[in-house]
């Protein structure tokens, strides 16, 4: 029995000899699985920061628990979008010379910005040739019935200035505004829709400037403009006037240009106007045998307002039409043009403005209250230059959009 125990330790020794020789040996070391990262999860402060995920929600997100500055937090692929209030104003700036030929190869250096008076730091600046997208409103009118066929040739003269990758929307109006074309290039396409441009009864300028600000631009990127085809006067707009659309061509980030077409003549006897209710059709015998049928019928030949069954408008009217184009001209930082002149040249140079403007823009030393309006002036350190941009704007809510 003894003999037994003996054997039975000497083993155990030799056990435990051969386990401390195995200690010192290096073990095989196998590499853990990275752990899964989980949504806004930051306990573990050693791993790489990574941003909060949204879920379906544009609520404020919760701030991360660390001092670190925050990230930027980006969108779902589920389409939300996030509002980012920012404060940045931006001016589209056209330099011409005296012959109104645009002036490239300028820097930022030979800028300057004036706020209220008060020089601004230059924050942001662009100067690169990019396509754009123009609304051409159309005005079918009975007061522009006459001139039709001069309006659609000009618009269709604009359309001819286009490149490949710039675009044009057609929109008509006359007591309703009626879309012809969505936003394209196609030039087939364009010159259909402006032919489908036929009058109807009563002129709502207001409402067609409010809808084509409001619901199209504002759903437009990139560099964008109004080209306005109108004598100006407006007798059945309802739901925007005079001031509202003012106003909005001076927070408009796009340019107006109006073409004036004074059909004042036509409307007072001077060109023996003669309206009819029923939509013109484009015959042979154009202007002359509408004047002519006229008096053959015993048809009006002048006189009235220029809506709901009437063709004219009083000198006073016309008038108040001019400056109201002058005006969104101005505040948006386009230029106003009269028909009579030749358009061609102008079309070319509203072309070529759009497609090669610089971009300026600043943070303003005094932010100022919604609704507050502000002066601005653009210089440029040249000389013998004609510098095109707005003069004012008004503070708004200044929201640039992000995501999808």
């Amino acid at each position: 029995m003894r003999k037994i125990l003996l054997v039975l330790v000497c083993f155990s020794l030799l056990g435990i000899s051969a386990l401390a020789q195995s200690r010192n040996t290096r073990p095989r070391v196998i590499a853990s699985p990275t752990p899964p990262v989980l949504k806004g999860d930051t306990s573990n402060q050693n791993q790489t920061k990574r941003p909060p995920v949204l879920t379906g929600d544009t609520k404020t997100a919760k701030q991360p628990q660390t001092n670190d500055v925050t990230e930027e937090v980006p969108a779902e692929e589920d389409g939300e979008v996030l509002k980012i209030e920012t404060n940045l104003v931006t001016i589209p700036v056209s330099v011409l010379d005296r012959d109104g030929r645009f002036i490239s190869g300028l820097q930022q250096k030979d800028f300057q910005i004036f706020e209220n008076g008060a020089a601004q730091k230059i924050d942001y600046f662009a100067s690169v040739e990019q396509p754009f997208t123009v609304v051409l409103l159309i005005d079918v009118s009975p007061s522009t019935s006459y001139r039709i066929d001069e309006i659609q040739d000009a618009a269709i003269a604009f359309v001819n200035q286009l490149r490949a990758g710039d675009k044009v929307m057609v929109i008509s109006f006359d007591e309703r505004v009626h879309v012809l074309s969505q936003p394209t290039n196609n030039r087939n396409v364009l010159r259909n829709a402006i032919r489908q441009a036929n009058f109807g009864d009563g002129t709502s300028l207001y409402e067609a400037v409010d809808y084509t600000i409001k619901q199209q631009l504002r759903r437009i990127q990139g560099r964008k403009a109004i080209v306005i085809f109108t004598d100006g006067v407006d007798t059945t707009s309802r739901r925007a006037n005079y001031q509202s659309t003012v106003r909005d061509a001076e927070e408009l980030d796009a340019l107006i240009y109006p073409i004036r077409y004074d059909t004042s003549g036509y409307m007072n006897g001077g060109g023996g106007g003669v309206y009819y209710p029923q939509k013109r059709r484009r015959t042979g015998g154009g202007i002359l045998a509408d004047i002519l049928g006229g008096i053959i019928i015993g048809g009006n030949t002048g006189g009235g307002g220029s809506g709901g069954g009437n063709t004219g408008g009083s000198r006073q009217e016309y008038e108040t039409g001019k400056t109201y184009l002058e005006t969104l001209a101005r505040n948006s930082g386009g230029r106003n043009f009269e028909a009579r002149n030749d358009l061609s040249a102008a079309f070319a140079g509203i072309a070529e403005e759009l497609r090669r403007q610089y971009s300026v823009g600043y943070y303003p030393e005094t932010v100022g209250q919604k609704g507050e309006r502000k002066q601005i002036k653009v210089r440029v350190m040249r000389p013998n230059l004609v510098v095109r941009a707005k003069n004012s704007y008004i503070v708004g809510e200044n929201e640039k959009l992000a995501g999808k």
